[in-house]
């Protein structure tokens, strides 16, 4: 299997981890998608970043920081949710760095 394609698939399943409780939580199907497609393209990323950190280090501040701005927009209706998200994607971008750096490396 091609790099591409592992990496698009563990973006495929932390997208689906992502937005399982969103689902659960009735949200918006916009955010459900936005949220999806985040991790999709930030797996990506952090695959292809070239920058000699070990792979969870990569994951965790990379999402991290693509993040803040998902932080700043839900915050405005709803200040106890930058939490979560940014416990969620804490998790979820060690994970994917991980993977990434094992699988698709």
């Amino acid at each position: 299997m091609s790099r591409l394609l592992i990496t698009v698939i563990i973006g495929i399943v932390a997208g689906i981890i992502d937005v399982i409780p969103m689902i659960l939580q009735k949200l918006d199907k916009y955010a459900n998608w936005s949220a999806f497609v985040h991790w999709i393209v930030l797996t990506i990323i952090i695959s292809y970043l070239d920058i000699p950190w070990a792979g969870w280090l990569k994951g965790l501040v990379f999402a991290e920081l693509s993040a803040l701005p998902i932080m700043i927009l839900v915050t405005k209706d709803d200040p106890k949710s930058a939490i979560p998200i940014a416990i969620m994607s804490a998790i979820l971008g060690t994970l994917v760095g991980i993977a990434t750096a094992t699988l698709a490396g």
